[in-house]
């Protein structure tokens, strides 16, 4: 590797430099988020190797079987945020409510929220998985344990956004408003270093992703839509590329970077989506702002919804701003399938 080295630390030191008024606490809470993610790669990888892969015979709040590996990455998530005084509150897609701070340890002024293990039906496959996590401010008088008012923000209020993805490498992507920015594991000395600075994702895409085995649950347009793209037209570039792994971290990396479109619409099976506002669209919805993109639930801007409930579902369309732009004129009626 040529050039000065850029570690994720680094960075985001000097990123902090640009606001004088910057206590390091942001930082610090960044270096934790990072630590935990080191755990749970490190776990990942030898999955196969450890008493780790399957299910616990638990069921989370989303009625789904908890895997192993899922619990160990919430409780790694927790234990790396809980006790530095950075964060007030938490929350976690597997765990029912709010995850306090123990009384013990000291209160900050930071809210994460995070899908700990995104993927994680794929974990036993050895399909690549991600944790997603999102950080605001406090709403809550300081002082105070936070409460669900802290965690119910809308992704406007997001002061940074990331996932990491564990797959053949593992990799670390994150915004703070000023761009998007992606650090990738060296093992050799454990450390996120920067590998992808200032991602942009293409203005137009040439892939697709959506699980296709729910077509006939879909409303009209979202069909008319899908038709359309499978239609071949050299003067539009159609046919687009099919490429569905069913992991979101992936599927969203792989678009973010190459262009294109992801769709979880409402279906009859779940007529308000599946996926999680807060958890999975939210933070998402930010990345790819930033880097050029767009993602709405099909009525609005997916960052502009107020939540209501700690594990809201949406649909969400999400990658490339033309192909999202597509996608809204079939939604709203204005183009059909010829």
């Amino acid at each position: 590797m040529s050039g000065k080295i850029i570690t994720l630390t680094r960075h985001i030191i000097e990123e902090q430099r640009k606001y004088p008024t910057a206590t390091g606490k942001f930082t610090d809470l960044m270096n934790d988020i990072a630590f935990a993610s080191k755990l749970i790669s490190y776990h990942v990888n030898k999955a196969g190797l450890m008493d780790i892969l399957g299910e616990t015979g638990s069921v989370n709040v989303q009625g789904e079987v908890v895997k192993k590996l899922d619990q160990f990455a919430n409780e790694t998530l927790i234990k790396a945020l809980d006790h530095n005084g950075h964060t007030c509150v938490m929350a976690s897609e597997e765990s029912d409510d709010i995850i306090p701070i123990p009384d013990e340890y000291p209160l900050g002024k930071y809210v994460v929220v995070f899908d700990p293990l995104d993927g994680s039906s794929n974990i036993d496959a050895n399909v690549s998985v991600g944790t997603i996590f999102s950080v605001y401010h406090r709403v809550t008088p300081e002082g105070r344990p936070g409460s669900v008012k802290d965690c119910l923000q809308q992704g406007l209020k997001q002061i940074c956004a990331g996932y990491v993805i564990y797959g053949s490498s593992t990799m670390l992507v994150y915004t703070t408003g000023n761009g998007v920015y992606g650090f990738t594991l060296d093992p050799s000395y454990g450390e996120f270093v920067l590998s992808h600075p200032n991602i942009k994702t293409p203005k137009k895409g040439k892939i697709y992703s959506i699980n296709e085995s729910y077509f006939e649950f879909w409303d009209e347009p979202v069909k008319q839509y899908v038709r359309y793209i499978k239609q071949v037209d050299g003067d539009t570039n159609r046919p687009m590329n099919s490429r569905y792994i069913g992991s979101l971290v992936s599927d969203f990396h792989r678009n973010l970077l190459y262009g294109g479109i992801f769709l979880y619409p409402p279906s009859k099976k779940a007529p308000k989506g599946k996926l999680r506002l807060l958890y999975e669209a939210n933070p998402l919805a930010f990345i790819v702002e930033q880097a050029g993109g767009r993602a709405i639930d099909g009525k609005q801007r997916i960052l502009e919804v107020v939540p209501k409930e700690l594990h809201q579902r949406t649909p969400l369309y999400i990658g490339s701003a033309d192909d999202v732009a597509l996608l809204e004129k079939f939604l709203s009626g204005e183009k059909k399938v010829d």
